[in-house]
């Protein structure tokens, strides 16, 4: 009893010290491209128990009133901001606390939304069963409008199931064993993103899909509507700095659409990241708005010409970093909006115009930072630890692949979709390039504006929009040799004999470099270090890390089938000491210098690269 009081104290003292404006960790609202006023965040202290038996419906959980330990949510257990810091596997759990329901919500729609909880999630009202959700990526909403009371408190219980080890759901980086190691971290239970409940009118706005058409200069709104009413209409203003520069009225439909033809258009780019505001409405057959939503939208096009990527009808070179989204503290979780910001900067700063996001589906707040500094990005599932032959496994990933879509669509950094990392597993039966083909074709056909890298690296199985390859060659004339054109003007292809042929596709080095370095150590103490790892064996000085670094860029830039590259990575992640940054965030390298060669003008980097293979040839 002792303890447990004293783990609540001390739960309860760290969240005055970090968050003491409202003792409401990640107090902003989690979906900024679809934003209400009328919402109250459930982020804060939870009652929680662990049930590694799955006994928990037998003893009747879902009826409790509160268990005795206490996990700061929206962070995961096995973080130490949730309070709870537990590292070993937890199977199952239970989640609870008392909502109460604004009395002015009276005669609306209570939505209970959740940005994410690993992996399958039972959600009870008052002891009663009303949904449940498969997939730790995709955000969910639950509609509690007939199980709840204006005015009135109920008692909420989640039911989490995760089970990591059974390889028949998406884990991304997550470990299978017991502690971290090589390139698998610590895992992510439960609720990981921000719960909120939401009040929206009978006849409100659900979604409304945004898609920039920059030759026609114009938005194409897609709206859909709860319980549609004859009398009802829906209105989209768009603005410019505060000044409307387009604004239409037409019947609330599933079927209108709204064309928002402009003027002067401004484009968003990394370099020009300009966004419209745009305002939603319902509006009932008096005029009165019953819904409002406010959101935004960038006029940007991303597609593929032959062999290049292209941003707003001019080639573009895409010089991504691989981000991880890991933190010490929260895992999954960034521990403020704040830090999710920074880590762009901090991308930014090192010379890089986007981020591939690696194994995990990034909170929506990273997303609209992304769109408001200008940083494009990819968006990748978190795929790994599936058994690719099984099929309910590929149900899983497919249906939680669908939702990431439809939630992330409107995005304007994001340029690519990369449902897969790595596919390793020799084919089955034909199953793994099945579900691949699936991927591709599912992902194009939700979205048909934006390239598909179906599987980054690995062997490729089928259909893709750019063929990717990862290489960790760590010697730059090696390195040359094997990323230039064969005599046929074929490029690397990583095991062709498991991979589908190249056939023309854009090419990209989407992993390279991965350079270990820790800022703590000099160089013999690194070796003895075996813990920690990075690609290849440690530069001995930070020149030589400079050199190296410098020499391997300018490879990857001279080649000209290669239309961008994807460096690892922004940040140490746990064992992994191969960051451009600390993974506290702190630098490691001179940022001026590393700037300096992530943006080498191609034609610089030819010229290097001839002069280093001249004078390797003499040295011979």
């Amino acid at each position: 009893m002792r303890k447990s009081v004293l783990l609540f104290l001390g739960l309860f003292l760290s969240t005055l010290i970090i968050y003491p404006a409202s003792n409401i960790p990640r107090p902003e609202y989690p979906r900024p491209q679809f934003e209400r006023a009328d919402w109250v965040n459930l982020n804060g202290t939870w009652s929680y128990e662990f049930d590694f038996s799955k006994s928990g419906k037998e003893q009747l959980l879902f009826t409790s009133n509160g268990f005795k330990k206490s996990i700061m949510v929206p962070f995961c257990p096995e973080s130490s901001l949730s309070g709870v810091d537990h590292k070993d596997f937890i199977n199952a759990m239970w989640y609870q606390r008392k909502i109460n329901i604004p009395a002015n919500w009276d005669g609306k729609r209570i939505l209970l939304n959740f940005g994410g909880v690993d992996y399958k999630s039972t959600i009870y009202i008052d002891g009663k069963e009303i949904f449940v959700h498969y997939g730790g990526s995709s955000s969910f909403s639950v509609d509690i409008t007939s199980y709840v009371k204006a005015g009135s408190a109920s008692n909420l219980i989640v039911f989490v199931e995760d089970d990591l080890r059974s390889e028949l759901q998406p884990a991304g980086k997550q470990s299978l064993r017991l502690h971290s190691y090589a390139a698998l971290y610590t895992r992510v239970t439960g609720i990981w993103q921000t719960v909120w409940l939401e009040a929206v009118a009978k006849g409100g706005l659900k979604n409304c899909r945004i898609t920039p058409d920059l030759d026609n200069k114009q938005f194409v709104f897609e709206p859909t509507f709860y319980d549609l009413d004859q009398e009802t209409s829906f209105k989209v203003r768009v603005l410019d700095g505060g000044k409307e520069v387009f604004s239409q009225q037409v019947e609330a439909s599933n079927n209108s659409f709204v064309f928002a033809k402009l003027k002067n258009v401004k484009t968003w780019s990394p370099e020009s990241p300009f966004l419209y505001d745009i305002e939603f409405s319902v509006l009932n057959s008096k005029g009165q708005v019953i819904d409002k939503v406010n959101s935004y939208g960038g006029m940007r096009k991303a597609e593929l010409r032959g062999k290049t990527f292209y941003l707003n009808n001019e080639p573009y070179y895409q010089r991504l970093v691989l981000d991880q989204g890991y933190y010490p503290d929260g895992q999954w979780t960034a521990p403020t909006d704040e830090q999710m910001k920074r880590d762009i900067e901090l991308g930014k700063k090192a010379g890089f115009n986007g981020a591939r996001l690696h194994q995990k589906v990034f909170e929506q707040r990273y997303l609209y930072w992304a769109d408001k500094l200008g940083y494009i990005t990819w968006g990748e599932s978190a795929s790994w630890g599936m058994d690719w032959t099984d099929q309910i496994a590929a149900r899983n990933m497919l249906s939680e692949w669908e939702e990431c879509i439809h939630r992330d669509y409107n995005t304007p950094s994001l340029v690519a979709w990369s449902p897969l990392n790595e596919t390793w597993k020799e084919d089955v039966d034909n199953q793994r390039a099945r579900m691949t083909n699936d991927l591709y074709f599912m992902t194009k056909r939700i979205d048909r504006t934006r390239p598909v890298v179906t599987a980054s690296g690995g062997y490729h199985a089928g259909f893709t929009d750019i063929y990717t390859e990862h290489t960790y060659v760590q010697d730059p004339v090696q390195l040359y040799k094997q990323l230039k054109c064969d005599e046929n003007g074929y490029p690397y292809v990583f095991r062709p004999e498991f991979s589908a042929p190249y056939k023309g596709e854009a090419y990209m080095v989407d992993e390279f470099g991965g350079i270990q370095w820790i800022k703590e150590m000099k160089a013999p103490e690194v070796s003895e270090r075996k813990e920690f790892w990075g690609y290849g064996e440690a530069p001995k000085t930070l020149d030589e890390f400079y050199k190296r670094l410098e020499e391997q860029v300018n490879v990857v830039l001279s080649l000209d089938h290669i239309t961008g590259f994807c460096y690892t990575q922004i940040v140490d992640v746990e064992l992994e000491k191969n960051g451009i940054y600390t993974y506290d965030r702190n630098e490691k390298f001179d940022m001026e210098l590393v700037r300096k060669i992530f943006t080498k003008s191609r034609e610089q980097a030819k010229k290097e690269v001839e002069q280093m293979l001249k004078e390797r040839r003499e040295e011979k």
